[in-house]
């Protein structure tokens, strides 16, 4: 989680994007989505990271960072509803999707809601360290339960920076957001739908006990697409600390000359 306001970033798409556009069109616009309390500045250092072919675009949701005035959703129904929208004149070249966590079920209802719209699939699918949508949650809800209950499940997730934790001012600052966020995964309910064509390619922290690789590999029934599981070092936030082998699996996949389905890689888990 990074709740400290960042200043004079600019901003596109009505603020959804956080970043000045490249001032010549990308090969492939990568959309970013970040999870419980984070920010669009969670992907700063992604920015140029991908080669001059790829355009980052880091998300920005309501009651975040550069957004903080405006009111955070609680719905995942209502977050792509208005992110497809503010996107929609950013569509003008081949995009993917990336999210981390709770990021990686809005990555995921967005290319399905961008399918319907006529936007077409994305290039690749990237699902980090987040549960297949299918699957049934595992920990109770804490959007609507105490302080206390929100805190924990911070800190169990290991995503409560230092200077929160010795500020609680500042953290209850921040909480309604956070609930929001929290309100955002766990009132989720899948539906099923025709599956998705594009490759999926999951990633996995070695040492997340919260998302381990069984609660990711589902993800694989998602798309008739090819599916690529890469486990990484790290915890729940190896998206930060692993961050160059991550960088790297990404920047491979989006340099690849084409996406072609491949059943026999489906399941596969590189570790």
């Amino acid at each position: 989680m990074h709740p400290i306001a960042s200043r004079g970033a600019d901003r596109r798409a009505g603020g959804w994007i956080v970043g000045p556009p490249r001032p010549h069109a990308p090969a492939v616009r990568l959309f970013c989505l970040p999870y419980v309390g984070g920010a669009a500045s969670v992907y700063h250092l992604w920015r140029g990271a991908l080669g001059d072919d790829v355009e980052v675009c880091p998300v920005e949701l309501p009651g975040h960072q550069t957004r903080l005035r405006e009111q955070a959703f609680g719905r995942l129904d209502d977050v792509v509803d208005a992110l497809a929208s503010a996107i929609s004149d950013e569509l003008d070249v081949p995009h993917a999707l990336f999210g981390h966590s709770l990021g990686s079920l809005v990555a995921f209802e967005l290319a399905r809601e961008l399918r319907r719209r006529g936007a077409g699939e994305p290039l690749a699918l990237f699902v980090s360290g987040g549960p297949a949508p299918r699957l049934p949650r595992v920990h109770p809800p804490v959007h609507d339960g105490s302080d206390a209950d929100v805190v924990a499940r911070l800190r169990l997730l290991g995503g409560l920076p230092d200077e929160v934790l010795a500020e609680p001012e500042l953290l209850r600052r921040f909480l309604p957001t956070i609930r929001a966020d929290f309100a955002v995964f766990e009132t989720y309910a899948y539906t099923p739908e025709r599956p998705l064509t594009c490759p999926v390619v999951a990633f996995t922290g070695s040492e997340d006990t919260d998302v381990p690789p069984a609660r990711v590999d589902p993800w694989a029934e998602e798309s008739t697409g090819r599916f690529t599981h890469h486990v990484l070092p790290g915890g729940h936030f190896f998206v930060h600390t692993a961050r160059t082998a991550l960088l790297d699996l990404v920047r491979g996949e989006l340099a690849a000359p084409s996406h072609p389905r491949d059943q026999d890689s489906r399941g596969a888990v590189d570790q």
